[in-house]
């Protein structure tokens, strides 16, 4: 069964797939913000919604924790 997720959730997704496998580490709170022009404060609601969801899965107080528990084939293509 496919993960369900919202259309920007899934962008989210799909960035942090992208981000982690071009930098090796994956993205901060702050790049989500920068790259989809949103206030930090959204990009943490949307991380914290994410994990809730089982979607994704972190270590809170460190940075730059954030793990997809999805595989390649269950995110859509970042546009």
């Amino acid at each position: 069964m496919k993960p369900t997720y919202t259309p920007k959730q899934g962008q989210v997704l799909a960035f942090i797939y992208y981000y982690t496998k071009l930098n090796g580490c994956p993205p901060a709170e702050n790049d989500l913000a920068n790259y989809f022009k949103i206030t930090r404060p959204s990009a943490h609601q949307m991380v914290m919604i994410l994990e809730r969801r089982g979607l994704i899965e972190r270590v809170p107080g460190q940075a730059r924790s954030i793990r997809l528990l999805l595989a390649r084939e269950d995110l859509p293509d970042l546009e």
